[in-house]
This record gives structure tokens, C-alpha cells and sequence, in this order.
């Protein structure tokens, strides 16, 4: 006899189906954003060319990892889960820039 599924599980949540329209519009999103990246790369914008690029890619990497990878259906544990590699990340990115900008560039 099969068991009963618990539906209080932390990994279970219910079956999600997107659309293929949702799909394209992101695809076309990521195309948009795409064009925009190539575009402000032309335009001189001193030390905010590589800000801005950075932030047209964070914005592209959410949208993959919320729709192609179906994080935003996903269970809350799956949510924590991306969020502390993102933390981990972050503060190891913050840690290298520390030591990056600390240094004596020039003066050895």
C-alpha cells in the first residue's frame, strides 16, 4: 500500500504549470535587457559604465533564476536555500573588495 503524502512537509509545495506566454515575455525581457547592456556600453558614463552594467545583469540573473529555474513556485526551504547562497555571496564578494580597496596601491 502506497503512504500518504504529508503536506506539511517543508520541501513540499503544489505543481506548478507556467505558460509558454510567460515563457516569451521573460525571454523577450531578457533580449530587451540584452540590447540594453550592448546599448549603455556605448555611452560614456565614467565609473558608472560597469554600475550599470552590473545592475541591467543582477536584474537579468533574477529573472532566470525566479522563472527559468521555477524558484518563484518553489517551497519556502528551496526560497532560504537560494537566499543564503546569495548572502554567502555577497559577503564574500564584500570581503574581497575589503582587502582590494585597503591595499597601498603604488606605494610599495
Amino acid at each position: 500500500m502506497a503512504e500518504a503524502k504529508h503536506h506539511d512537509e517543508p520541501t513540499h509545495h503544489e505543481e506548478h504549470i507556467v505558460s509558454p506566454k510567460v515563457y516569451l515575455l521573460i525571454g523577450a525581457a531578457l533580449l530587451v535587457l540584452t540590447a540594453t547592456t550592448t546599448a549603455v556600453s556605448y555611452v560614456e558614463l565614467g565609473d558608472f559604465n560597469a554600475v550599470v552594467a552590473l545592475a541591467i545583469a543582477c536584474i537579468k540573473m533574477t529573472l532566470v533564476v525566479l522563472f527559468f529555474m521555477h524558484v518563484k513556485y518553489s517551497s519556502k526551504l528551496t526560497k532560504l536555500t537560494v537566499g543564503a547562497g546569495f548572502l554567502t555571496f555577497i559577503v564574500l564578494i564584500t570581503m574581497t573588495m575589503t582587502d582590494y580597496i585597503s591595499r597601498a596601491w603604488g606605494r610599495w
